[in-house]
């Protein structure tokens, strides 16, 4: 299992695109008329691979991981979406706070928090694209 490729099925009408992934549907509405722009749903899917890398992780270090939550918000520069050539196009700087629960100390949190951060997908696309990361792992109360 070296590769792993993944396809999806989309079709747009307006500004809404209808993705489709196997027997799944996701709508992304630039206008957000009626779902998520495409920025909000690049954010939402950091937020899915880093839970899901923690999982991963979590089970391989022995870590008692019982749920994170997420709060991740992007900054870009709207010139660059509205044709200034100087300005990137894509996010200049995304913060992640993510609130852990578990009973573990804090040193074990700061390993996992390195692991997921060195081993997933999305986050690495953001750091290859030199989007400045900001992260936060912080235990729940």
């Amino acid at each position: 299992m070296d590769k792993i490729e993944l396809m999806v099925s989309a079709s747009g009408k307006g500004t809404a695109t209808t993705a489709s992934i196997g027997n799944h549907k996701i709508i992304i509405d630039a206008d957000k008329n009626i779902g998520p722009n495409p920025l909000e749903t690049l954010l939402s899917a950091l937020a899915a691979c880093e839970n899901g890398t923690a999982n991963v992780v979590a089970k391989e270090m022995n870590f008692d991981l019982q749920g994170i939550t997420f709060k991740i918000t992007g900054e870009l520069d709207s010139r660059g979406f509205m044709g200034d050539s100087n300005v990137r196009t894509y996010f200049e700087k995304v913060e992640v706070v993510a609130t852990v629960k578990t009973t573990e100390s804090e040193e074990r949190l700061k390993e996992l928090q390195h692991v997921v951060e060195s081993r997933c997908p999305l986050y690495g696309l953001f750091k290859a694209a030199n989007v400045q990361m900001t992260e936060h792992w912080l235990k729940a109360d």
